[in-house]
């Protein structure tokens, strides 16, 4: 028997959604250098396998949930191939939905030991309710991450150690970006999933204008989706050396750009996370959500995010697809860019 055969072979589930995604890169790597003896087998959205890159042990599991993996037959065909590929000797279930659950049965039925990651709903429904808030830190996404692997009778302490170290840029990328030099890199993600999380563009824009204007500052916009394409290159042809990678770069080629940044500015979205994975510093704004619901980046300072302390409100959702219903965004409308400058 190879030494290869000989490991135990943990099956891990997240599905959705990137950013959630990314914060699991630091506990499964931290996880194998606890546990030699280990790998893993790490099932998730097919587009994603870019993050799993560089870490030795994880074998990257994509999932087609809108072709192949569709529907329940979908998910016992998942569940087969995973079964006939590799001898899996537990489950860890990092998202607990209704796709992750119906798979993780099938390998319990089987005889295969699962463990599910407990996302503290209770506690986060007191933490965004709207009258008797409870308004405390609770545990991390990523403490949460490692008590399933605990569970599993795994060694998993978490440090804050960066995931990877910077990453030379192929000709690939320089062509968008050009080199980097003595310059300061700041990246802009001025976009989120929903509108509660964003903040203003127009005041973003103000926070371009005076980055902008620095010498020796360069600043990187970083963004999906054909609307924020367009909109961050307009941005970026208004002012001096302002470019926008949007729409232009594979989320590999991406990562690389990110891990050159001296600095971040991003909403409480993936590419907090993602420059976390490099020890990158985020300025993160927190509008409707808030970092006592678990969700700051791994590794990052509190004492940089941006944010009104004292609204009551807030936090008034977990994942800040609630609708604001005082109807007038406070949390995000009362920020000032100031505050963001003098943060970066």
């Amino acid at each position: 028997m190879t030494a290869k055969q000989s490991k135990r072979t943990i099956l891990v589930f997240r599905f959705s959604a990137l950013g959630d995604m990314a914060m699991t890169i630091p506990v499964m790597k931290r996880m194998l250098e606890s546990n030699p003896g280990v790998d893993i087998v790490f099932v998730s959205n097919k587009n994603w396998g870019a993050l799993c890159e560089g870490i030795p042990g994880i074998t990257f599991y994509p999932a087609d949930f809108k072709g192949v993996h569709k529907g329940f037959p979908g998910l016992f065909r998942l569940f087969k191939e995973l079964g006939s590929q590799f001898n899996i000797a537990a489950v860890a279930d990092l998202h607990n939905v209704l796709r992750s659950k119906v798979v993780s049965t099938f390998f319990r039925l089987s005889g295969v030991p699962v463990r599910t990651i407990d996302k503290g709903r209770a506690e986060k429904k007191a933490l965004t309710r709207k009258e008797n808030k409870v308004l405390r830190p609770l545990t991390t996404t990523i403490e949460r991450y490692a008590e399933v692997f605990r569970a599993l009778q795994l060694s998993c302490e978490m440090g804050t150690k960066p995931v990877f170290a910077p990453r030379d840029l192929p000709q690939s990328v320089l062509v968008v970006t050009g080199s980097k030099g003595t310059d300061k890199w700041v990246g802009i993600a001025p976009f989120a999933t929903y509108v509660e999380k964003m903040y203003p563009l127009a005041k973003m824009e103000e926070v371009i204008a005076t980055v902008s204007g620095e010498k020796g500052h360069k600043i990187l916009l970083f963004g999906g989706g054909k609307e924020e394409v367009a909109q961050l290159g307009a941005l970026a042809a208004k002012y001096p050396q302002t470019v926008s990678v949007a729409g232009r770069l594979s989320l590999k080629e991406e990562m690389a750009v990110i891990s050159q940044l001296d600095t971040m500015v991003s909403m409480d979205s993936a590419n907090m996370h993602l420059a976390s994975l490099f020890g990158v510093p985020v300025v993160s704004v927190w509008g409707a959500t808030h970092p006592y619901a678990g969700f700051m980046g791994y590794g990052q300072l509190e004492s940089n995010a941006v944010q009104i302390q004292d609204l009551e409100c807030r936090p008034c959702s977990v994942f800040g697809n609630k609708p604001c219903f005082r109807g007038d965004h406070a949390c995000m409308e009362w920020l000032k860019p100031a505050q963001i400058l003098e943060k970066l």
